[in-house]
C-alpha cells in the first residue's frame, strides 16, 4: 500500500486550495511548501467542470484571481498567465473585466503547473479521514485514505472540495441516467443523440439552469426544451455597487462579528446577488430568442413559472413529472425524456466533513474566524474548511472574491499553531 507523510494535505485542487498553495509558497517558505501536498480526484484541473461551455463567462472580475488582492506583484496573477501565453493584448482589447470560464480554467491549470515546491497528485480520491490517536492520548495527525488504497498522514488538513450537488427528493424514483445535474452537464449531455427529437426539462430559475436551457437548445436542434421554476420569472443578479461591497474580503470580519439575526438578514437579502439571478447578457439572449420564436410561430423554448415539481416517475420509456401551479394548486403531468437539474448544492456540510466531525466527537463542523475547525482540546492536528462557511463568514465564502485573502489568513494561522508533534507511530491507531 502506498503510504506517505506530509505536513499539510489539501483535498481538492480547485481555486481555494490552489490559492492556498500559492500562499504557502509565497508566505511560508520552501521548507513547508515542500511538505505540502494537494490531492485531486480528477486527472486534470477544470473550473466549473460541469458547466465549462465555450461561451460561458465568469461573473467575477479577473482581479479577484488567486493572488492579486493579497499580492498584486505575484507571478501567479491572471494577468501574468495571459502574458505568459501571449494573450494579454487580446484580453485587454476585449474590454471586459470578466474572462470566459475557459480562460479561468486554463489559468488554474497554469498555476498548478507553475508551483515550485507544493506538489499535486491527480487521480487521488479521498474516501475517508480519521484522527490518529497517539500514545499520549492526543491527536497530532490525520490519516487520509484514497480510493486507490493509498494512505497519507498529515498534521494539517485543508478541505476544499466544495458542496455536494442537490438532487431534490422528488426525483428519487428516477434512474440516474435520466437526471443530469449542472455539475455533470458538459460530460453527460454528450451521450444524447445530437439529432434526436428530445423532450428536455430544465428545473431551476438561476444561472446554471438558464445556461443548460440555452446549451440544450443550441446543442439539440430538434429538441423541445422546457424550463420550470418556482419564481414568477427570470431575474438578473442584484449587482448594485453598494451591495457588491459585501463581497470585499474585509467584510468577512464585520459579518463574522454580527449578531445571529443580522447574519440571517444579510444572507437573505444577498441571496439574489449569487443564487437567484442571471447575468444580464444571458437573460437578454433568452428573451430575444423566445420573442423571435413567437414571432416566427416556431417555438422550441418553453418556460413554466410559479410551478413546483411535486413528483417524478418512469412510465415505460418516458419520464413523467408532476407539476403543481403555485397560483391555483392545480396539478398536471409533463412527459419528457431527460431532466436537467439547476438545483444548486446541499446547504449542509459535505459528507466528508460531517464524517470527520463525527470521528472527532464534535456535534457539528464549525470553524473559528481563521477557518480552523473547532476540535477537542486533545487535538493539535488542525483542519481548515474552505468554501463551506457561508453561515459564519458570509455569502462570498464559496466565491472567488475572498480566495486570496482567506489563503493568507489560513497560512498565518497554521504557522501560529505549528508546534513540534510526536512522530506518528508505525502502527497507527485511529479513534
Amino acid at each position: 500500500m502506498d503510504r506517505q507523510e506530509v505536513e499539510i494535505l489539501a483535498i481538492g485542487a480547485g481555486p481555494a486550495n490552489l490559492a492556498l498553495a500559492v500562499a504557502v509558497e509565497e508566505l511560508a517558505g520552501p521548507e513547508l511548501a515542500a511538505q505540502t501536498l494537494i490531492i485531486e480526484q480528477h486527472d486534470d484541473i477544470l473550473w466549473q467542470r460541469g458547466m465549462l461551455l465555450p461561451w460561458t463567462q465568469s461573473q467575477v472580475s479577473f482581479l479577484k484571481d488567486l493572488v492579486t488582492l493579497r499580492n498584486p506583484r505575484s507571478e501567479f496573477s491572471f494577468l501574468n498567465y495571459l502574458h505568459s501565453i501571449g494573450r494579454l493584448d487580446e484580453f485587454i482589447n476585449l474590454g471586459s473585466f470578466t474572462p470566459y470560464r475557459l480562460e479561468i480554467s486554463g489559468y488554474l491549470q497554469w498555476v498548478a503547473e507553475s508551483l515550485r515546491d507544493v506538489r499535486i497528485e491527480y487521480g487521488k480520491r479521498c474516501v475517508s479521514v480519521d484522527p490518529v490517536v497517539s500514545d499520549d492520548g492526543g491527536v497530532h495527525h490525520w490519516s487520509v485514505r484514497t480510493a486507490d488504497g493509498g494512505q497519507i498522514i498529515c498534521r494539517t488538513l485543508v478541505i476544499g472540495t466544495g458542496r455536494d450537488p442537490h438532487i431534490p427528493t422528488e426525483f428519487g424514483a428516477l434512474p440516474r441516467n435520466r437526471i443530469i445535474h449542472s455539475t455533470e452537464y458538459a460530460s453527460r449531455a454528450t451521450a444524447l443523440d445530437p439529432d434526436g427529437a428530445h423532450r428536455i426539462l430544465v428545473v431551476g430559475g438561476a444561472q446554471s439552469a438558464a445556461e443548460m436551457f440555452w446549451a440544450a437548445y443550441q446543442g439539440f436542434p430538434n429538441a423541445q426544451v422546457t424550463m420550470v421554476m418556482r419564481s414568477i420569472g427570470l431575474n438578473t443578479y442584484e449587482s448594485s455597487k453598494f451591495t457588491n461591497e459585501l463581497f470585499y474580503p474585509s467584510f468577512v470580519d464585520e459579518f463574522h462579528a454580527a449578531l445571529p439575526e443580522a447574519k440571517e438578514q444579510l444572507l437573505r437579502e444577498m441571496h439574489r446577488t449569487n443564487y437567484a439571478g442571471l447575468a444580464p447578457g444571458m437573460l437578454e439572449t433568452l428573451y430575444r430568442e423566445m420573442y423571435q420564436q413567437r414571432l416566427l410561430g416556431v417555438e422550441r423554448l418553453h418556460m413554466i413559472t410559479m410551478t413546483e415539481v411535486t413528483g417524478a416517475r418512469l412510465d415505460g420509456d418516458e419520464v413523467v413529472v408532476s407539476l403543481t401551479d403555485r397560483k391555483t394548486r392545480r396539478t398536471r403531468e409533463l412527459r419528457c425524456d431527460v431532466v436537467l437539474l439547476g438545483t444548486g448544492f446541499v446547504r449542509d456540510m459535505p459528507k466528508l466533513i460531517r464524517e470527520l466531525a463525527a470521528a472527532a466527537g464534535v456535534s457539528g463542523a464549525t470553524v473559528d474566524r481563521n477557518y480552523r475547525m473547532n476540535l477537542p482540546p486533545s487535538y493539535t492536528a488542525g483542519c481548515y474548511l474552505q468554501g463551506v462557511n457561508e453561515a459564519t463568514h458570509g455569502i462570498a465564502d464559496s466565491l472567488l472574491s475572498v480566495l486570496a485573502i482567506r489563503a493568507q489568513e489560513i497560512v498565518y494561522d497554521l504557522l501560529a499553531h505549528r508546534k513540534p508533534a510526536p512522530a506518528p507511530a508505525l502502527a497507527l491507531r485511529t479513534s
